[in-house]
């Protein structure tokens, strides 16, 4: 039996095809409906107005107004939950971290480029995100981002590197030297897990840490190949402390922030001259997930030598949760979840503090000045 009302959708692309694809399969939904479509992203604002839909699907390159614009019209004026469908080129990716920040729910990677004929492999995860997004708050995607600092960071030239993720198999090469301002072996990690509206949290907390941060920092983010370097970057020019996408076989250093790659695990193991990073694309997604939380925890786990502070930020679904009761019963940690009251979506960290988890609660704003409080 259906209870309650259907989410109104709009669907927005300047592909017919995309529009009607994406159109049937959300119509599937026994809780959503498709109350209109729109070609490009002035059609869009103008139907937001008019239709009030409960959510929107958004693809960033079109005519007339692109996506990033439309998004920033509705958010000014029509403010609604909305999920980016886009391609994986490097100029996409960055635009679609960009619209995170700027307040969209979600991004969704198109396997097959801007028009998509194999869209169908994703049809679960787009069904399933475009409905979670319908049920998020108004009021926690408004929410202003404190203002960072931007540093400049040099451009360096970087070789092209296909953009297909092959699985790791080789054993990871132990790297033998520390820079010399970062020489002394972690005893201490931070490890931040999170999803759905996850890159705005980040930029929240990483932001706020200084530059002489104690600590390597693990995050794992739930997204797709090829966005997780984008907000890498992104947070990098935004931060005091460097932040980079995770690679194979480096070892970890105090005050740099690695980000787990979308489509690898993120692990690591102890080294000679102290823990390096294992990237792993063999083991199965967990829960849909790859990287997922709850393997980085599993992983931390194996090295009671070590204190964490770990952190559970908002995001669908429960993955850290039962990395978590590993964690907590081999190792000394100190968990911190994101509140309710600033969670986007309130599933990964209420899986945490229903299950008792969690010593402290917080609001994201606060979350920094907790974690620097358990590092002393």
């Amino acid at each position: 039996m259906i209870v309650g009302k259907k989410k109104r959708v709009l669907v927005v692309d300047d592909s017919a095809f995309m529009r009607k694809l994406i159109s049937d399969m959300l119509n599937k939904h026994p809780m959503m409906e498709v109350i209109g479509i729109a070609r490009n992203g002035q059609d869009a604002v103008e139907k937001v107005r008019h239709l009030l839909p409960d959510v929107v699907t958004m693809d960033i390159e079109m005519p007339v107004m692109n996506g990033l614009q439309a998004l920033k019209e509705m958010m000014n004026h029509h403010p609604v939950p909305v999920v980016i469908l886009s391609s994986t080129t490097k100029h996409n990716t960055e635009n679609a971290v960009l619209a995170i920040e700027f307040g969209a729910v979600d991004v969704i990677a198109k396997p097959g480029g801007a028009i998509s004929l194999n869209l169908h492999e994703i049809e679960k995860e787009i069904v399933e995100k475009v409905f979670a997004a319908s049920n998020v708050s108004i009021q926690s995607l408004t929410r202003m981002i404190t203002p960072s600092r931007i540093r400049y960071v040099p451009p360096v030239e970087k070789k092209e590197v296909p953009e297909k993720i092959l699985p790791v198999t080789e054993k990871p090469v132990t790297l033998t030297s520390f820079s010399k301002n970062k020489a002394q072996i972690p005893k201490r990690f931070v490890i931040i897990g999170t999803s759905t509206g996850g890159p705005r949290a980040l930029q929240e907390v990483i932001t706020r840490l200084p530059a002489d941060f104690p600590s390597p920092i693990l995050i794992v983010q739930h997204m797709p190949p090829g966005f997780t370097r984008s907000l890498a970057e992104r947070l990098n020019g935004l931060s005091e402390i460097t932040v980079k996408e995770a690679e194979h076989g480096e070892l970890l250093s105090n005050g740099t922030a690695y980000v787990a790659p979308g489509g690898l695990h993120l692990k690591f193991e102890k080294a000679a001259a102290g823990y390096q990073i294992v990237l792993d694309g063999n083991e199965v997604p967990r829960s849909g997930h790859r990287p997922a939380v709850n393997v980085l925890l599993e992983s931390a786990a194996k090295h009671p030598e070590l204190d964490y502070v770990t952190v559970i930020m908002t995001g669908m679904g429960y993955d850290g949760k039962e990395g978590m009761e590993l964690l907590r019963a081999t190792c000394k940690t100190i968990t911190i979840a994101e509140s309710k009251n600033t969670s986007v979506v309130y599933g990964m960290p209420k899986a945490i503090i229903d299950a008792g988890l969690s010593d402290e609660v917080r609001d994201v704003q606060q979350i920094a000045d907790a974690i620097m409080g358990n590092l002393k």
